[in-house]
């Protein structure tokens, strides 16, 4: 796969750093590969966005999946996670991670994160949507992404591995035969750096999270705007099942033109006993499927939407006042003190939820050692597509991809000895080939997005968000071809530019695949349709910024890279 030629439009690197691997990104996926390569022996750069702990991980409430409690097995976690993926795992890409998986959480265990144990000392376990046994782990009642993030970082710091904080990366550094040669990325004047630099390395692996960003309304954090998506598009990369958004169905609802990040409630609440109630008090998923509350995401989610149709309601509530005062204290105190500082009190009240957007169950197409179809560039949790998660995530197993395929991508930089080629990155070039758009750019992107590429879309609705993605992306095109100019580099310009690239790809990715399954719910072609659509859509960017579509043949992803490239 040849490069595109599509750069940022940047300023030249004025500083550089050297490395046998630079990972960008510090969640699970991030640190835990940094970590694997720094133990077997690679000089490894970590760069983030924000802070070391700023990324997602900390975020994720409600635990990490894992066949670790008695009478649970790999398979029985295979067969869940194949249930909620709707058709499209790819099936040995689920089965490295259920059997490598339980061994990789003690890993992580022995790395230094506490999870919490039950009165006989072994780990206590629950159980949330779409698993038929207690399996999730967790860490300070719904603290689990904090508390992992806690361990991980603490191992990064005591270990003295070099990071570059504040750090957003820009793109992808290659060599003359179109090999990974590092990236560039902007430092927002913080710590030794300062301006656009450059990581040389001849392995890249991005761990960069997700783009919930894309949308108004959305769990994830402000960073998450798809960066390490476009960084790949624009170097040539494919990706993969974009169309499939997982909106998570019980988002705190703070009023209809809420925007941004939005308190989320966790799945483990529902686990462990609440009830999705209408204003009427009543159970509106009994029925609907076998596990009511605890179907798979899209499941539920479809359900509330279904109910607020109906009632024209906008929003439904989590009941879960039969708790009482010591379980919501002990077992959800960051829920609980979320929902309080909204004005609402879960112990004597419903709490009011929505779906909002939460995870992206597609992203850069890898293989099952994390490779993705650029020589030397890896990605690995939200940002990568392994097929694991085929149409829709089950819950929990995100942090575990994030650590299993982790894991998989420094024994495989290791192994194959990518890290003894030496970078001869290739100049980047003096006129930038891709305009950058506004600042105000971005909130237009989310509102397009929402309106037309929401938990419920059809083809006029996908239609009219295309058409008015390409309007902005024509009006910045039309303004460098005119005069040469661009908006000004910056980070807003930056990652409001990325989310047009990913919403572009997301949008046409769901205008192809006309039917309905998993979290991709189109309201005019309401059936699932194996026969036309049991099958990846895969998209490329062409050297023009025109995107290049294709369909798989089967659910199984095809080999990254042909067998004369992979060394």
């Amino acid at each position: 796969m040849t490069s595109t030629g599509i750069r940022l439009h940047a300023p030249a690197p004025g500083w550089s750093i050297d490395a046998d691997v630079v990972v960008v990104g510090s969640g699970v996926a991030g640190l835990t590969a940094a970590l694997r390569c720094e133990a077997a022996g690679l000089t490894t750069v970590v760069v983030t966005k924000a802070r070391l702990d700023d990324g997602s991980t900390r975020w994720a409430q409600g635990g990490i999946a894992a066949a670790l409690g008695e009478g649970d097995t790999p398979e029985q976690h295979l067969d869940d996670t194949l249930v909620a993926g709707a058709g499209l795992c790819d099936e040995e890409a689920v089965r490295i991670l259920v059997t490598e998986g339980p061994d990789a959480v003690r890993r992580l265990i022995a790395t230094g994160a506490r999870f919490d144990e039950s009165g006989d000392g072994g780990l206590e376990l629950t159980r949330e949507g779409g698993h038929h046994r207690r399996r999730i782990a967790h860490a300070g009642g719904d603290a689990t992404g904090a508390e992992i993030s806690r361990a991980l970082v603490e191992a990064v710091r005591a270990r003295g591995m070099r990071t570059v904080e504040n750090a957003l990366v820009l793109d992808l550094l290659t060599d003359a035969e179109g090999r990974t040669a590092g990236v560039t990325l902007h430092v927002m004047g913080e710590g030794q750096h300062d301006g656009v630099g450059a990581v040389h390395a001849p392995a890249v692996v991005l761990a960069t999270g997700g783009m919930g960003q894309v949308f108004s309304a959305t769990t994830n954090p402000a960073v998450s705007t798809g960066d390490g998506v476009a960084l790949a598009l624009r170097a040539g990369a494919e990706v993969s099942d974009l169309e499939f958004v997982q909106f998570h169905p019980t988002v705190l609802f703070l009023g209809p033109d809420a925007e941004g990040q939005q308190p989320l409630v966790s799945e483990a609440v529902r686990g462990e006993g609440a009830h999705l109630v209408d204003a009427d008090g009543v159970r509106f998923m009994l029925g609907q499927h076998e596990l009511a509350e605890l179907a798979p995401r899209d499941v539920v989610a479809k359900g509330i939407v279904r109910r607020m149709l109906e009632q024209d309601a906008e929003h439904m509530y989590l009941d879960a006042r039969h708790f009482g005062a010591e379980m919501w204290e002990n077992r959800f105190p960051t829920i609980l003190a979320a929902c309080r500082a909204h004005g609402i009190d879960p112990v004597t009240a419903p709490v009011p939820v929505a779906p909002a957007a939460h995870y992206a169950s597609g992203g850069v197409r890898t293989d099952s050692h994390g490779r993705t179809t650029v020589p030397g560039l890896y990605a690995c949790g939200e940002v990568a597509c392994t097929g694991v998660h085929g149409a829709n995530r089950l819950a929990s197993n995100s942090l575990l991809e994030g650590l299993v395929y982790a894991e998989r991508i420094a024994a495989d930089i290791a192994a194959t000895g990518l890290h003894a080629r030496v970078p001869q990155p290739l100049p980047t070039a003096e006129r930038p080939a891709h305009p950058l758009l506004p600042p105000e750019a971005r909130l237009a992107i989310q509102r397009i997005m929402t309106r037309g590429a929401g938990v419920l879309r059809s083809e006029a609705s996908l239609a009219e968000a295309a058409d008015r993605l390409h309007r902005l992306h024509a009006d910045a095109r039309d303004a460098l071809d005119e005069n040469g100019k661009t908006a000004e580099p910056g980070v807003d310009t930056w990652e409001a530019t990325n989310l047009l690239c990913v919403a572009r790809v997301l949008v046409e990715a769901a205008r192809r695949r006309e039917e309905t399954r998993g979290c991709h719910w189109r309201e005019d072609r309401p059936e699932r349709d194996d026969t036309a659509w049991r099958r990846h859509i895969v998209v490329r960017l062409n050297p023009d910024r025109s995107l290049a579509v294709r369909t798989t043949d089967t659910t199984d992803f095809p080999p990254t890279l042909p067998q004369a490239q992979e060394q």
